[in-house]
């Protein structure tokens, strides 16, 4: 069982920085891959980034790559997500999320395990 808390979400005009921060406890977290996702109101769910269980592999959506770095301290038992030159449409509620497995489905929603309840970004024009 792994729990996650995310912090970090707030407000900012377009172009500003945020720096997305979630809080794991539970055994072994250093052996999940973790994803971020956000969800925006009346869309799905989707996918941001994610990071091997080691953290030496990334991934990310075509629609942050280049803004947005993720990162996982396995001895602080945190992922945070780096988020710049912020856009209006990052607007979204994000979440942090645990998976068990890695592959090619790790950019689905569907392959995690853990969620966290979600941190709000709004990201003014």
């Amino acid at each position: 069982q792994v729990q996650l808390v995310e912090s970090g979400g707030g407000l900012v005009q377009a172009g500003a920085s945020l720096r997305l921060s979630c809080a794991a406890s539970g055994r072994a977290f250093s052996s999940y891959n973790m994803g971020w996702f956000r969800q925006a109101p009346g869309k799905e769910r989707e996918f941001v980034a994610a990071i091997w269980w080691k953290g030496s592999v990334t991934v990310y959506a075509d629609s942050v790559k280049g803004r947005f770095t993720i990162s996982k301290d396995n001895a602080k038992n945190t992922v945070d997500l780096q988020m710049n030159s912020l856009k209006p449409d990052d607007t979204a509620v994000y979440y942090c999320a645990a998976a068990r497995t890695w592959g090619n489905r790790n950019t689905e929603p569907k392959a995690y395990d853990y969620w966290g309840q979600g941190t709000q970004v709004t990201v003014s024009s």
